[in-house]
């Protein structure tokens, strides 16, 4: 039996496949508990410094559960569902520690979604990623309308939400949608390799970098650079602190406790 998403911890690095290859890994409300419960359970486990989700399988994510969603007999049903899908993503989203979404074959709907909101997307070549709702009546609902704006500019966007087209990896690497491309077969392996390399820095400053970028966005510049000085500030009476200059001088990687 599909164990609907699988967690792996190695090398300080989680990795959450996305597990119901015969439903090309469509998420529905066990995915959906499923990965909240494992962000909790990681969120706080130092011997993770990194995550990277991906999917068995031909593909990344179909999007969501249809068949779960023609089940729903009342606006509440589906309310809740997206409610709960969107408050997941948003976990993914704020989680502590970078994440690194590894795409392959296709990522449409809720599955890109997913993408989304991690930190960093890999793709392998050729893989598609787009949000086709709009071909079935409807509009993404767990938060694409909102991020993927924030991450190509606004006209793409529109382009891809309104005609419901999806772009290949090359097309989302051009556009920065995508951060690395990977060869056929290479995604998961890439996408550690990338995974491992934030691994290897400060927590404290990995955690205080995502919130710098994220929460300044939303703020005027004159704010936002004063978040900055303070966060900075923070960071300079760590010990990690202490020990990057000392493994700097030493000319050796660094040997962060996250303290």
């Amino acid at each position: 039996m599909s164990t609907v998403l699988r967690v792996e911890l190695r090398d300080r690095i989680a990795v959450l496949t996305l597990d119901r290859p015969e439903r090309l890994n469509a998420v529905g409300s066990g995915t959906v508990d499923r990965l909240t419960r494992a962000l909790n359970d990681i969120r706080d486990n130092d011997d993770v410094r990194a995550l990277v989700v991906t999917g068995a399988g031909r593909a990344f994510s179909a999007g969501a559960d249809l068949g779960e969603i023609e089940s729903f007999t009342t606006p509440g049903q589906f309310r809740a569902f997206v409610g709960r899908l969107t408050e997941a993503y948003a976990l993914l989203e704020d989680f502590p520690k970078p994440s690194v979404a590894a795409v392959h074959g296709f990522a449409f709907g809720g599955g890109l979604e997913l993408a989304l909101a991690c930190d960093l997307r890999v793709a392998e070549r050729g893989a598609l990623l787009g949000l086709p709702e709009m071909k079935l009546g409807v509009l993404p609902g767990a938060g694409g309308t909102q991020r993927l704006p924030r991450l190509v500019p606004p006209a793409v966007a529109k382009q891809m939400i309104l005609t419901g087209e999806p772009i290949d990896a090359e097309r989302a690497r051009e556009l920065g949608l995508v951060n690395e491309l990977a060869e056929p077969g290479a995604v998961l392996e890439t996408a550690r390799a990338l995974a491992a390399r934030l691994a290897a820095g400060a927590p404290l400053a990995l955690a205080a970098g995502k919130r710098l970028i994220d929460y300044g966005l939303g703020m005027d510049l004159e704010a936002a650079v004063a978040y900055e000085r303070e966060t900075v500030s923070v960071l300079f009476c760590t010990e990690d602190r202490t020990e990057g200059l000392k493994a700097f001088r030493e000319r050796r990687p660094g040997e962060f406790r996250g303290m």
